[in-house]
């Protein structure tokens, strides 16, 4: 358990360097990263998936919280379209936690290969998105949130990735769309996680220290590091050359995603 723990801080601090560094919700990494470590640890086969998504789910809360009030002091949090889209975000994370839930574990897991492919392609090869050109009509906020929460409750990641090309192509500007995707992200970890644990409450198979789905060991030391790490990434990113960075940061992605296939 101790040298479990100390990976889990170790993975921590990395996830949040990431995070930091790239704008890059930890789930990338946390994910693939607790799969490894509970096969390590020999965990039901059937629940480790969605253990690791329902953990990295949960470490987004205090992360979320933490960004979203370095974004609240900087004034760029726009208040009206994060309650737009929040009931939608809500709903959709519950559902998300319940389809992960009910489909199999490997169909959970290439699930997750395929976004890990996308991130990877889409870090690797896309330009700075641009604001569009025509705004999206505000009824949009309701069903786009549910399909926001119910992907990143089901991969187990903060939506960034999702929300904030949306946003984008809503003419909300870049700083603006980053810091309502932050706050976003708590109602997402908060209803998702909530429902993995209400949904492995009563599970036998699962190993001691699990709260529902939510591994505890994992979760506390991944969020202690992520927190204190998360601000240094965000002072590398001034100093590297950032977009260099994120091209070789995509390769390892997708190095993640074949290896995810061949084990």
């Amino acid at each position: 358990m101790q040298e479990f723990f100390l990976l889990a801080l170790l993975l921590g601090a990395i996830a949040g360097l990431l995070a930091g560094l790239f704008g890059l919700g930890g789930g990338v990494i946390i994910v693939p990263a607790l799969l490894w470590l509970f096969t390590e640890q020999q965990f039901p086969e059937q629940e480790m998936m969605i253990m690791a998504v329902a953990t990295s789910l949960a470490t987004i809360v205090l992360t979320s919280i933490s960004s979203s009030i370095s974004h609240y002091k900087l004034g760029n949090i726009i208040w009206a379209k994060v309650f737009k889209l929040t009931p939608g975000i809500l709903l959709g994370s519950v559902v998300g936690a319940k389809l992960a839930d009910w489909i199999t574990a490997d169909n959970l897991k290439w699930f997750f290969i395929s976004y890990l492919i996308y991130v990877g392609l889409r870090m690797g090869y896309k330009s700075n998105p641009k604001i569009g050109g025509e705004k999206i009509s505000a009824w949009m906020d309701y069903p786009v949130g549910n399909g926001i929460g119910l992907i990143s409750s089901l991969l187990g990641i903060g939506g960034g990735t999702l929300t904030v090309p949306y946003l984008l192509s809503s003419q909300i500007a870049m700083k603006n769309a980053v810091a309502i995707s932050s706050v976003c992200g708590l109602p997402i970890a908060l209803s998702g996680a909530t429902t993995y644990i209400w949904l492995g409450w009563e599970k036998t198979t699962l190993p001691e220290w699990s709260l529902g789905y939510v591994y505890l060991p994992a979760f506390l030391g991944i969020t202690i590091c992520s927190i204190l790490t998360a601000p240094i990434g965000a002072k590398l990113a001034n100093r590297l050359p950032a977009k260099k960075l994120k091209r070789y940061f995509s390769i390892v992605i997708l190095l993640i995603a074949i290896k995810m296939i061949l084990q």
